[in-house]
């Protein structure tokens, strides 16, 4: 019996090492992100930060910058020409679900594209309730109180009969504020939360930057360790203790 002790010290001494590990420095299963994360030298404007270590190709970031996206056919114009520094907050975003390896804890298997369109391999995964920093969905907000849509909720329900997103009918193009109450309304509703309003600052290692200096390094490398470890190692530790107690009627 006395090797089965000698086998739950060893489990608990490379737990923390188990425990999320395979949440970090991946890539989602979504077109069109690449397998595995790889430098990228060639990035595009506000998809840089991550050239060192990006899930999106060259391509795939040039496409990110235009009105009418060849990624989704998702048009930025729904409801007319959108402000020059709200369009940047959407291509950022669009950059940070792209190309960022540092998703992990917040990816989840669905049935259905980022833009809500069915996908028939039924593999494809999204990132849902990732958290935020304040500052960027209170810039977003505040960058975006001039422009227009017509939706709160820009996963799903659009007409695309002419091939690209469209208002839908009796869906009236209003300021952000209309469907964007506060910041936190703009970073939560617009995709599904996909994203969750963080009250941590930047810079603190509890939330996440959807754009950052790239001099500066990557923050959210230190984040998505944050996130991935805790509830995986309760988890291990719990069915190891109940293992071990376990252990001695069965000598």
């Amino acid at each position: 019996m006395e090797w089965w002790w000698q086998f739950i010290l060893g489990l608990w001494t490379v737990m923390p090492i188990w425990a999320g590990d395979e949440l970090l420095n991946i890539c989602m299963k979504a077109k069109p992100h690449k397998q595995e994360p790889s430098p990228e030298d060639q990035l595009y404007e506000e998809c840089i930060p991550w050239r060192d270590n990006a899930c999106c190709t060259s391509n795939t970031s040039w496409e990110a910058h235009l009105d009418v996206s060849l990624l989704y056919n998702f048009s930025l114009v729904h409801c007319g020409l959108m402000m020059p520094d709200c369009q940047k907050h959407f291509i950022q975003a669009v950059c940070f679900y792209e190309c960022s390896p540092n998703l992990g804890p917040w990816i989840r298997q669905v049935g259905r594209t980022s833009w809500g369109c069915v996908d028939p391999s039924g593999q494809r995964e999204r990132i849902l309730n990732a958290p935020l920093c304040q500052e960027d969905c209170e810039q977003w907000w505040a960058d975006c109180r001039t422009s227009y849509t017509c939706k709160s909720n820009w996963h799903g329900s659009w007409d695309w009969s002419r091939g690209k997103s469209r208002c839908p009918a009796r869906a009236p193009c209003r300021p952000f504020p209309y469907y964007f109450p506060t910041p936190a309304d703009l970073c939560e509703k617009i995709w599904s939360n996909s994203f969750k309003a963080s009250p941590a600052h930047r810079n603190s290692g509890q939330c996440l930057q959807k754009w950052f200096e790239p001099a500066q390094g990557n923050p959210n490398v230190a984040v998505a360790h944050l996130f991935a470890s805790p509830a995986p190692s309760w988890q291990l530790s719990s069915t190891l203790l109940s293992f071990s107690l376990f252990l001695p009627f069965l000598s």
